[in-house]
């Protein structure tokens, strides 16, 4: 049954935009000419909706409750700058990073450089194929970090899909050298345990970089990823020598398996690992999203990180997926991916406790500190039953004494949203585009949504890569913070510039 947006939220909108085109050269780089986009990598097909589904969605865009096939509506306080659709790379669009004047892009297919040096018009600098989901993306001076979790025949740029079951496959980190964004160079991989679903850097000084890598579901089949899995690889890599990048441990977090899941916590994923880790140097503080636990971590030594609290919802959580601090470290958003990134799950069947962003207080001091739950929050706007839709990749607004949060949510859009006060939440801008068809459940949206440097960046999972103003006297002062470089999962300290 498909549960439609209230009248409400539809009827308020002021902007409706058609979405812009624009198609750049593409310059493929650092891979053979022979390697191609392998199939094997590509999200599964999430098959087809009923024909009462599609009558009720027709109806609903009729009746202006959602918005029409591939429609663009959006809060008055944003504007659509731009829509860059994808070039030679057509796989899945996933995670973003920055450094000065330029964006870049990961995708299931390799990754994408863009120049950002006028945000209404990006321009494609290079183009790199290498296949290997999900390809997590993160950036640090002169190198550039690729997660591949997706069992390959090999390390290279040019590998194929292979069983995980065959002890030559290779799961990893890949390093490029991107100090020519024109001609990325391909200089290192490190084979983890269970591949590398997605990493975080944390620097030590400017001679080392240590990645904490996530990964997760190990099998007694799988050479390189057996039970249990219950921690994170760590690896160094020595900046001015990268080719020499190594694990260095593998501490273990859950001594005692982590959540159980089903049948003691029925609709609950069992841990066996992480999924995503975010990182406040400024703090030494760490937040895990481990599938069934949010886990908060000293860092004070990178090698050895120590846990300091654990906390789980067996009620309104299935699957722990991110983390993102506020700036003072007194609060962590945990989202929840209800339903794995492959279902429609913001509908009033649903609610809005499920599938939802969890906000926790932190409370307490140095090692004795707890994360409290304080409320949840989940966008409004009802998606149809065609629209796979859930709580993904967002970063912090930097404005003092205020804490706001930009969010991709597939295709919920992009959500901008206030909790200054943790129990109560609110949205405070949207952007988002119809279903991209009524004949199938598809997975599309946003995948990563962040600001930097006065812009909103967005990593469309289908369409390409769109930059977005956000006018507001409650975000505006962000505009004044400018970073050199931003990887979200290694948040920064805004304002200690």
């Amino acid at each position: 049954m498909i549960s439609l947006h209230t009248t409400r939220v539809r009827r308020r909108r002021l902007g409706v935009a058609a979405a812009a085109a624009g198609l750049f050269a593409a310059l493929l780089t650092a891979a053979p000419a022979a390697a191609t986009p392998d199939p094997g990598d590509a999200p599964v097909d999430r098959g087809s909706v009923t024909t009462s589904q599609q009558a009720e969605a027709r109806a609903a865009i009729r009746g202006g409750d959602i918005p029409g096939v591939d429609e663009i509506v959006h809060s008055s306080n944003i504007k659509h700058l731009t829509s860059v659709p994808k070039g030679a790379l057509k796989g899945t669009n996933t995670d973003l990073a920055f450094q000065g004047k330029y964006a870049y892009v990961g995708n299931y297919d390799g990754f994408v450089i863009y120049d950002i040096s006028n945000p209404k018009k990006p321009k494609t600098v290079s183009e790199v194929l290498c296949p290997g989901s999900q390809n997590d993306i993160s950036v640090s001076g002169n190198l550039l970090f690729l997660s591949t979790d997706s069992s390959r025949s090999d390390d290279s740029c040019s590998s194929t899909t292979q069983p995980a079951t065959e002890k030559s496959s290779w799961e990893g980190m890949k390093i490029f050298d991107i100090s020519n964004k024109r001609h990325p160079r391909y200089i290192a991989a490190v084979e983890t345990a269970c591949g590398s679903h997605t990493h975080t850097l944390v620097p030590d000084g400017k001679k080392n970089i240590y990645i904490y890598v996530s990964s997760y579901s190990p099998n007694e089949t799988f050479p390189d990823c057996q039970p249990p899995h219950d921690g994170i690889s760590i690896i160094k890599v020595p900046v001015k020598k990268p080719q020499k990048a190594k694990i260095v441990d593998f501490p273990v977090l859950f001594p005692d398996g982590g959540n159980p899941g089903a049948p003691t916590n029925p609709g609950v994923t069992k841990t066996s690992g992480c999924h995503d880790i975010t990182v406040l140097p400024s703090q030494d503080l760490a937040a895990g999203a481990c599938m069934g636990d949010g886990i908060l971590f000293s860092i004070k030594d990178p090698a050895r990180p120590k846990i300091i609290d654990r906390v789980q919802d067996n009620v309104n959580f299935a699957f722990w997926h991110s983390a993102t601090f506020n700036q003072g470290a007194k609060k962590v958003v945990f989202t929840d991916e209800l339903g794995g990134g492959g279902a429609a799950t913001c509908n009033e069947e649903i609610g809005p406790k499920r599938g939802a962003n969890g906000i926790y207080d932190i409370v307490g001091k140095g090692d004795q500190r707890k994360l409290v739950f304080r409320s949840y929050f989940k966008i409004d706007r009802h998606q149809a039953d065609v629209e796979v839709c859930v709580a993904h990749n967002g970063s912090i607004i930097p404005v003092k004494g205020k804490d706001l949060m930009v969010q991709a949510w597939y295709q919920g859009g992009i959500s901008v949203w206030d909790f200054t006060n943790s129990a109560k939440p609110k949205e405070i801008a949207f952007f988002e585009r119809g279903p991209v068809t009524l004949d199938q459940v598809t997975t599309a949206g946003p995948w990563s949504t962040y600001y930097y440097n006065g812009h909103i960046y967005s990593s469309d999972i289908a369409k390409g890569f769109d930059v977005l103003k956000l006018t507001d006297k409650r975000t505006d002062p962000a505009a004044k913070v400018k970073l050199d470089e931003l990887n979200v999962q290694t948040q920064p300290d805004y304002f200690a510039r």
